[in-house]
């Protein structure tokens, strides 16, 4: 099946931010020290406000979320101000891009509830307090996700029109101010998609954590 331009577009930038993120995590972990250098510091500041974050909304669980919702604001991040770039577009201003992040996010959730507690435990929440529940949990469950999607996507492709059209009417009169709103929004908007992958994980898990406090107590 061919590829439509901005398919391919999409594709090309974002394996290239893909590969600019391994050769800088190859780089910049190639050569640990106790006593650490710049770019280890700079690493290590990142990390360690990423565990902070985290920690604030699931501090028993830091060390299961971290890769996954870590490297998600990271891509989000570089993804997102790609558009900075003259010439080349957001991958996360394409409907297919922030699509597959919300079923990543999606799979991610569920995975981490039933590490938390157990496949069945996790499974049988649907079912509570009353199995007539479940069509609804289902429905909820994939409109969170269609809304993770369209909501980076809708944010993104508007930021970058707006730049284009506020670029032709004034030219590059006003570069410097258009240029610091994109990166403003940019990273907002990547901190946001990252902050409620990380509400929903922490929902799935402690919610069961809580279910499971009860059953215990009244046992």
């Amino acid at each position: 099946m061919e590829l439509t331009p901005n398919a391919a577009t999409t594709i090309a930038t974002t394996l290239a931010i893909t590969a600019v993120l391994a050769m800088a995590s190859l780089l910049a972990t190639r050569h640990l020290a106790l006593v650490p250098g710049t770019v280890q510091t700079i690493v290590e500041g990142v990390v360690d406000a990423i565990r902070a974050a985290i920690a604030g909304v699931l501090p028993e669980h830091v060390d299961l979320v971290l890769p996954f919702v870590g490297t998600l604001w990271i891509f989000l991040a570089l993804a997102n101000l790609a558009g900075v770039i003259p010439g080349v577009s957001s991958p996360t201003a394409d409907l297919s891009t922030t699509a597959a992040l919300a079923v990543l996010t999606f799979c991610f959730v569920h995975w981490a509830g039933i590490r938390s507690v157990g496949l069945r435990e996790y499974l049988l929440h649907y079912l509570r307090p009353n199995p007539i529940m479940l069509p609804f949990e289902i429905i909820s469950e994939l409109s969170r996700t269609l809304t993770l999607a369209v909501r980076l996507f809708g944010n993104m492709m508007s930021l970058e029109l707006a730049a284009l059209i506020v670029l032709g009417i004034a030219g590059f009169l006003v570069p410097i101010p258009l240029l610091l709103l994109h990166i403003v929004e940019a990273l907002i908007q990547a901190y946001i998609f990252g902050m409620l992958a990380l509400v929903y994980v922490a929902g799935a898990i402690q919610t069961q954590h809580e279910r499971l406090q009860k059953k215990g107590s009244f046992a």
